[in-house]
């Protein structure tokens, strides 16, 4: 089978028994950076020399078949440079074509940046979207940022130290500068450190300059009351349109937060009487 492991974010500690034992009884090792792989195998103890398989994202996608026909006769332990392998990083198009080839697929839990940063910003954890890097130009970021403006979920980053500054100057400018931000520098790490503010607080903070790995977690969008009238008139527009009336409801009130019973009701009470079929005609006079 493939063995997903997630390896530590900074401290070795955070290195599961499950890990341990995976990584001293694995014949192959397919690690997205084969030097850090030997690195943790001699930081942890393990005296095994397993064959070891570069995979990163340069090549993965010629190395997945390949990778997936030796799993068929061993197991093969996947490891990342940091965390969860395919969160950001190689293993997502190994994964898809063991699965289609109906290869075995399992994870060693453990640790997780994005988890980590989003458990210590302060911000709501109950909703979450994770958005990987920012866009390295200024304009594409922005433009990135534009179409996250209502997105009601927190939202947590990747991001570079030397981008951090620019970046978090784009997210005042686009959703807001009072907008709840968190910067988690260096986690499970010596220096770690979290910060927390506005957009424009931080953008001000990080103007000096900041080290070390990067996570940025954003609040999510508050919520903007709807207008009943303005969804009742989406309401008779999708119906006009030939969608159904429940089905019309049931989608404006997903959108707008409102209650799709009462805009169901407020539609049928605004529609226009059918004519009974038994109406007579009078004639003209």
């Amino acid at each position: 089978m493939i063995i997903l492991g997630a390896t530590p974010i900074g401290n070795l500690g955070d290195a599961s028994p499950r890990l341990r034992e995976a990584l001293a009884a694995a014949e192959v090792i397919v690690a997205e950076d084969t030097r850090t792989a030997i690195h943790l195998l001699r930081a942890l103890g393990v005296e095994s020399r397993p064959r070891l398989i570069a995979m990163h994202d340069h090549n993965e996608r010629e190395r997945a078949a390949e990778i997936v026909e030796l799993a068929r006769e061993t197991d093969v332990l996947v490891l990342s440079d940091a965390g969860m392998p395919t969160v950001s990083d190689p293993g997502f198009h190994l994964v898809d074509a063991a699965a289609a080839a109906d290869v075995q697929v399992t994870a060693i839990p453990g640790p997780s940046a994005v988890v980590t940063a989003l458990a210590v910003s302060g911000l709501a954890t109950d909703r979450f979207t994770f958005e990987g890097f920012l866009p390295r130009k200024p304009g594409d970021r922005r433009s990135s940022l534009r179409a996250l403006a209502t997105e009601p979920r927190t939202m947590v980053f990747f991001e570079s130290p030397n981008r951090l500054a620019s970046s978090l100057e784009d997210i005042a400018s686009v959703l807001g500068a009072d907008r709840r931000v968190a910067v988690c520098r260096e986690l499970t790490k010596l220096f770690e450190e979290v910060k927390r503010g506005t957009a424009a607080e931080l953008a001000e903070w990080a103007s000096g300059g900041v080290k070390g790995e990067i996570c940025i977690v954003i609040a999510g969008a508050k919520a903007v009351e709807a207008d009943p009238a303005t969804a009742l008139e989406q309401v008779l527009a999708l119906v006009a349109s030939g969608t159904r009336l429940k089905d019309a409801s049931n989608e404006v009130a997903e959108a707008t937060g409102l209650s799709k019973r009462d805009l169901y009701q407020a539609a049928l009470a605004a529609r226009p009487p059918k004519a009974s079929p038994n109406a007579q005609v009078r004639p003209a006079p």
